[in-house]
Formats: structure tokens, C-alpha cells, sequence
């Protein structure tokens, strides 16, 4: 993301009057980003759309496109909750590098209306400090690889094909090599019924190793793997399984163009891949705990057409592996989705783009539902 310089010729003469304070301001880089970007999306779901405010309405989610029987299915909404900003310092002491970040955005809220105000409050989407190797805070999860995600105009871009997660941790860096120590969270299927239980028991933080690597051809890749204990201690539930997967991204110059992927496969991953669309595990008639294995990954091509104009061609998709005798059949099954966009950017910081959407989502029981969207967008990067 790029981000503007701010002057702090005034903080400087400012805090000058505060004696020491005024040497401190001197070794540090004060910097404010973000971009403002306003959506209008066209909607038709197969079965009825979604409620306003509902989550599906902001951006495509895995899982909330079965729709609502009873309500039209073609709806359009004009939302600039994606609009972001953050603010990062960052420090020479003597030598050692101290930075940092705080970022906000406003998705995912329902707590303003669009009958009057269409006001939603800030989220902190990151929040983290970092000294020299250590980086301590929420941000993205060390198993995903944000940089491998495809430029589309939906919020996250094939979200049904990438691990997704910010969340606090503690993450240690040497040269490509990462290792991190992650929050824990647990979501299983009940017994017979599938209905998702959020179970936040358990002592071990989830553990993750990545390593990231270029090639002389200027391809990056980085490879990913992840060991997390699912745990409950709820009522008359008290067990606790091992989960485990492996993620692989990667950026591949093609002239001027790119391609960026993302593979990934797991028992127990649940949260971490396509916005929990799966439970990590399923409970059996007498509590006890059994992964559930997903796999999937999407592949992106984006052309520039010249300077000014580029598109990018996604194709998305995942699995969940369920144990239907234990889950019922009414659990997530699948899901794909696809994306075709132009963009235009008459100078750096503008964008102006439009994108086709679709997307398809399916249950054990055979249910399904479809979502076809438009998206026409405008982002101006400060």
C-alpha cells in the first residue's frame, strides 16, 4: 500500500519546547496511508436475497449466499466501508529498529442503517509493534501469504480458495523464516445436527512456520505449515484433537504481467481457510473429537493492457472432507467462485473498475446457492 509522507515540522517545534522529547521526534518517521474506495454492487441470489446489513450484502462470503426465501433476489447496494486508514512510526535506537502500525477499516459491521445515517463504526484490522525481529500484536496470520491475493474488486477476492485470518500473535523473523505463535479458536459441528460450536477452551496457541523465498527470475513463493490443538471443555464435551495443514503461494512475473496463487490442505484447519466455511472438526455421540480434512486454492492472471488499463482472471474453489454420520447432511460442502475484471487507473493514486462475480456454494443435502454480481468501484490511495 503506498503511503504519503506526513510533515512533522510541527510535532518537531512542539514537542522542541519539551527539551529531550525533541530529539526522539528526530529518529522517527512518522507515516499516514490508506485509500478511500466506494463500491456499488449489483446482487442476484438464486434463492432470495439476503436482509440489508447482512454480511453478504458487504462482500462475497462462503456460506452466507444461500439467500432468504421470501425476498427478492436481485438487490443493489452503494457502501464505502472499505475505505481504510493507518498510521506508522518508525524508530532508529541506536541501531535497532522499532515500528509501529495501526490500521482501521469499517467492514463486516451492522450497527449503522441506510435508512438515515449509513454510519458504521471503526475495526482495528491491524495493531501490532516490532523490534528488530519480533513483531508482537494482531495482523495478518503467518499461514497466509496476503501478497499472493489477486487484485479483484470484492473485498477479499477469492475467498473460498485462501487462508483469511488477522489475529493477535507473536512472530519471530530471520531472513525468509517465520515462526509464530497464534491465538487459539476452535469451531466443531455438533453431533447429528452440525450446528457450529465455538469453543474457547484450550492453553495451546496455535504454532506456525513459514519460509518465503524469490527466484533470480523475480518469482516469490512462500510455504507455510501449521500444528493447532482443537479443544472443548463445554457442559458435558472435554476432549481435544491435533490439527495440521500446509499452504503454498506464489507470485509469477509473465512479462509485465503476474500470476498469483495459492494452494492449501489440512485436517482441523476450519477458521483459517475460506472464512471458516468448514468446521475444523465434527463431535461424535459421545463427544469426542474428529478433524475435519479441506483442501482448495485459487489461480489469477492479471494482464496490463497498457499503462493506464489492467485485468485480473480468477478462478477459485474449495472442499470439506465431513464426516456426514456425524455432521447430518445439512453442513458446507463446497464452494467456487470466479472473477473477471476491468480496471483504470488515469494516475497512480485513481482507480476506477468494474467486475463480474460469480459464485457457488452447496451442502451435503444437495442444497445450494448461487450469487452473479456486479461491482463497480472507484479508489483513490492517499
Amino acid at each position: 500500500m503506498k503511503q504519503a509522507p506526513v510533515s512533522i515540522a510541527l510535532a518537531t517545534a512542539l514537542m522542541a519546547m519539551a527539551g529531550s522529547a525533541a530529539a526522539e521526534v528526530g529518529k522517527t518517521d512518522f507515516t499516514f496511508g490508506g485509500y478511500i474506495k466506494a463500491d456499488v454492487m449489483f446482487s442476484d441470489y438464486s434463492n432470495g436475497a439476503p436482509d440489508s446489513g447482512n454480511l453478504s450484502r458487504q462482500f462475497y462470503v462462503p456460506g452466507t449466499i444461500y439467500g432468504t426465501a421470501g425476498n427478492g433476489k436481485q438487490v443493489v447496494d452503494f457502501q464505502a466501508r472499505e475505505t481504510r486508514f493507518n498510521f506508522k512510526t518508525v524508530t532508529d535506537l541506536d541501531g535497532h529498529k522499532l515500528s509501529g502500525f495501526i490500521e482501521l477499516d469499517f467492514m463486516t459491521h451492522t450497527d449503522g442503517n441506510e435508512r438515515v445515517s449509513n454510519s458504521y463504526s471503526p475495526r482495528i484490522r491491524h495493531a501490532f509493534v516490532s523490534y528488530d525481529n519480533w513483531t508482537v500484536g494482531q495482523t495478518w496470520t503467518t499461514f497466509q501469504n496476503p501478497g499472493a491475493l489477486p487484485e479483484n474488486l470484492d473485498f477479499v477476492g477469492a475467498a473460498d480458495g485462501t487462508p483469511f485470518v488477522r489475529q493477535a500473535q507473536v512472530r519471530y523473523t530471520n531472513g525468509g523464516f517465520q515462526f509464530a505463535l497464534e491465538n487459539p479458536e476452535t469451531t466443531l459441528s455438533a453431533n447429528a445436527t452440525g450446528t457450529r460450536i465455538t469453543s474457547g477452551s484450550g492453553m495451546m496457541p496455535d504454532v506456525v512456520a513459514r519460509y518465503n523465498f524469490k527466484t533470480e527470475g523475480g518469482a516469490s513463493f512462500s510455504v507455510a505449515a501449521i500444528g493447532r490443538q482443537l479443544n472443548i471443555e463445554q457442559g458435558s464435551y472435554d476432549d481435544s484433537a491435533m490439527g495440521y495443514g500446509a499452504s503454498f503461494a506464489g507470485v509469477i512475473p509473465v512479462g509485465k504481467d503476474d500470476l498469483k496463487f495459492t494452494a492449501t490442505w489440512g485436517e482441523g484447519l476450519g477458521r483459517y481457510f475460506a472464512l471458516n466455511y468448514a468446521n475444523a472438526g465434527a463431535l461424535d455421540a459421545n463427544g469426542k473429537i474428529e478433524t475435519i480434512g479441506s483442501y482448495g486454492g485459487f489461480i489469477s492472471y492479471r494482464h496490463w493492457w497498457n499503462e493506464q488499463w489492467r485485468s485480473s482472471f480468477t478462478l477459485s474453489g474449495m472442499k470439506a472432507d465431513n464426516h456426514v454420520d456425524l455432521t447430518g447432511e445439512n453442513v458446507n460442502k463446497d464452494a467456487m467462485s470466479a472473477y473477471v475484471n476491468l480496471l483504470y487507473s488515469p494516475s497512480k493514486p485513481l482507480t476506477f473498475g468494474v467486475e463480474y462475480m460469480y459464485a457457488t456454494n452447496s451442502k451435503e443435502n444437495g442444497v445450494d446457492g448461487d450469487l452473479n454480481r456486479v461491482i463497480f468501484s472507484a479508489k483513490y490511495v492517499l
